[in-house]
């Protein structure tokens, strides 16, 4: 669910930079100073990376979960006991006030 949410806010987020850089084509033509279009240009790749950086992340973190959640499987597959696991998992993440 969270990877969807990740998705969906990427999303918005390139969809408003779209709309802003249409925007800014449909406005009157003016030139935009050399230094100008270079500080955009490495904004614009800096986000790229920023966001390239959140979906790697992201997908690691669900790789990560997905081969937890296979070796619980397995262990309850074969008649381990797992609620000392899911016990102490339950406390490292629950969240702090």
């Amino acid at each position: 669910m969270s990877n969807q949410n990740d998705q969906d806010r990427q999303h918005d987020i390139r969809e408003k930079i779209a709309s802003q850089i249409q925007a800014a084509v449909q406005a009157p033509n003016k030139q935009i100073p050399t230094h100008e279009l270079q500080k955009l240009k490495s904004a614009v790749t800096r986000l790229n990376q920023l966001l390239n950086a959140s979906a790697t992340a992201d997908h690691q973190a669900l790789k990560t979960a997905v081969a937890r959640l296979d070796q619980l499987l397995v262990d309850i597959g074969r008649g381990n006991d797992v609620t000392h696991v899911l016990k102490r998992r339950g406390r490292r993440q629950s969240p702090k006030d």
